[in-house]
């Protein structure tokens, strides 16, 4: 699809993959396989409330975040000393999730902080820095 701002010559050409193999559905439909796709449809458990879904617990003190500081601070991370502050919180939440403690959903934040310390991690790897980010 063309942006109305960018000319289509600056549009990215892309390539549909095919696999040579179909799924046949009963209306006549025919898709390419899922198998061997990440499946990010099983990652909301069935029977759980949407306020008590792991993914929504996390995203909620992702709000409080960008109240505070603004809504992709995270991910300006672009350091060894950010990135082992990050392992040492994910850490520290394992420890209070592991005892029982409550003050906090200590579990949303350990995946809080997975997600930041492997996206740190993958930055440094890749030399990008947080002003490459466009935010």
């Amino acid at each position: 699809m063309t942006h109305k701002y960018i000319a289509a010559a600056q549009q990215p050409q892309y390539e549909t993959k095919d696999s040579g193999q179909r799924d046949e559905f009963s209306s006549g439909m025919l898709r390419e396989p899922d198998t061997g796709q990440p499946r990010f449809d099983v990652l909301v458990p069935e029977t759980v409330p949407f306020d008590e879904q792991l993914l929504t617990r996390c995203a909620a003190p992702m709000e409080g975040g960008a109240q505070k500081y603004s809504p992709r601070n995270w991910e300006k991370a672009d350091s060894a000393a950010e990135l082992e502050r990050m392992k040492a919180s994910a850490f520290r939440h394992v420890m209070q999730w592991l005892t029982g403690e409550t003050d906090e959903d200590h579990a949303a934040a350990v995946v809080f902080n997975l997600l930041a310390v492997e996206t740190t991690a993958y930055r440094i790897e890749q030399g990008v820095k947080n002003g490459e980010l466009g935010f």
